[in-house]
């Protein structure tokens, strides 16, 4: 008992003193790791590439397809598409401008017959705009003549008037049938230099066979997307073309209705 006495004190002290030193030991090994941390590069960020397609934006992706397809080839098929967009649309506002509420204008015709007679309804038809009209002008110029010089005048000038309605659209086929043929031959001179590549390396690896088919394709791809583009504004001329032609054979016959009733009248 004396003795764990004497000795407790030495004992306690070497307790504390293994303690502190484990602590210090902790606190030294804590620094350690925090400038560790610290010190230590960031670990590059993962990004996926599907979020990269998505901040693509569309011209930046027409634009990567179309450098990818060779500008060579590419360059002609959007040629096409420009100079068929710029017939297609002056041949739109054209026609639009063309069109002519034909019941207004033979209301107005009728009225200037039973006022002023044929003077009266040539000065409302040359003042009115539009391929009806024009035809009216004709029709009402050769009064003189007969009802038959009247009907084969709208029937000859019809054609005239046509034929201007028509004018452009020929183009627009030329480019329709042009741009699929400039793709596929962008395609098939592709295909031959993939095969001289394969030629050269005298291997077949799948990415030199598939890169090289990848660039070939794109151009009939192209081609193919402007032919749908433009044939769908020239069916849309084609349409408007017919409706007018129906509003002016359907105005001339009543206008020569109304010239014989005119004519009977007098």
């Amino acid at each position: 008992m004396l003795a764990g006495f004497l000795f407790s004190p030495v004992i306690t002290k070497a307790q504390d003193a293994d303690e502190s030193a484990e602590e210090t030991t902790e606190e030294v090994v804590e620094q350690e790791e925090e400038q560790v941390v610290e010190t230590a590069p960031a670990a590059p960020a993962v990004v996926d590439d599907e979020i990269i397609d998505e901040d693509k934006g569309f011209h930046q992706i027409i634009k990567e397809k179309f450098i990818e397809g060779d500008p060579t080839f590419m360059s002609p098929v959007l040629i096409c598409l420009i100079l068929g967009l710029a017939v297609a649309l002056e041949r739109i506002i054209t026609l639009n401008l063309s069109t002519t509420n034909t019941k207004k204008l033979l209301a107005r015709v009728e009225e200037a017959l039973e006022q002023g007679g044929i003077e009266a309804a040539k000065d409302v038809t040359k003042s009115t705009k539009g391929p009806v009209a024009s035809i009216f002008t004709q029709g009402l110029m050769r009064y003189t003549e007969g009802i038959e010089m009247v009907e084969k005048s709208i029937i000859a000038y019809g054609s005239v008037e046509m034929g201007r309605l028509e004018k452009g659209l020929v183009w627009i086929s030329l480019f329709i049938s042009l741009a699929p043929m400039l793709g596929f031959m962008g395609t098939v001179i592709g295909m031959i230099g993939a095969f001289d590549a394969i030629e050269a390396a005298g291997d077949i690896s799948p990415s030199l066979v598939a890169g090289g088919i990848k660039i070939a394709l794109l151009t009939t791809v192209a081609g193919l997307i402007v032919a749908i583009i433009l044939q769908l504004f020239y069916n849309y001329c084609v349409a408007k073309i017919d409706s007018l032609v129906n509003d002016m054979e359907d105005a001339s016959i009543t206008l020569v209705d109304m010239l014989v009733k005119h004519k009977l009248t007098k």
